[in-house]
């Protein structure tokens, strides 16, 4: 039974971009694993509070993380 974990930085995704990430996932996976086992995969969003979350010693947040995809745009 594959269990896969995605873990966020809480407010930069809706629920729907999260719904679509679970959907995409699953689909990811049945495409390696097979249909059979589409009822047995798991997926797991874990949100991690805004600030919580450190990447090279700097705390990150959901500000840092919208504005830098700004940036990309």
């Amino acid at each position: 039974m594959p269990l896969v974990d995605i873990q966020l930085i809480e407010g930069v995704f809706d629920n729907d971009q999260k719904r679509q990430m679970i959907e995409e996932v699953t689909d990811a996976m049945v495409s390696v694993e097979g249909e059979a086992m589409r009822g047995l995969t798991w997926v797991r969003v874990q949100e991690i509070a805004s600030g919580e979350w450190a990447i090279g010693g700097k705390a990150m947040t959901a500000a840092d993380v919208k504005s830098a995809a700004a940036q990309d745009a």
